[in-house]
């Protein structure tokens, strides 16, 4: 019975130190009532940082991308056809013609 008193009483002596109180009741501050406290960061701020994650993912390919398209153009036909195609543009005494299809049928 003695040792269980000594342990007891041990135990109450530690947790009667006002550093160790203070802290404890910092910690549960921080953890949970605080307005910074751990659950709203992961609550709220580590699902913004994963969609800002996918974010950064997908212009890091676009960028990829659009490297690869302005090396392709550097090259004198690619660049002439790029011209021609996307923003039909022409040489000097030559006719285009442009055939648009009806996209709506009538059956």
């Amino acid at each position: 019975m003695v040792p269980k008193k000594i342990s007891q009483n041990k135990t109450f002596k530690i947790l009667s130190n006002p550093f160790i109180l203070i802290s404890l009741v910092f910690i549960v501050w921080i953890v949970f009532i605080d307005e910074n406290s751990y659950l709203f960061h992961y609550k709220t701020l580590n699902p913004e940082l994963d969609k800002l994650e996918k974010d950064k993912k997908y212009y890091q390919s676009e960028i990829e991308k659009d490297r690869k398209k302005i090396k392709d153009l550097q090259n004198p036909k690619s660049l002439d056809q790029f011209a021609r195609e996307k923003y039909k543009m022409k040489k000097e005494n030559e006719e285009i013609f442009i055939i648009e299809y009806d996209t709506i049928s009538s059956e």
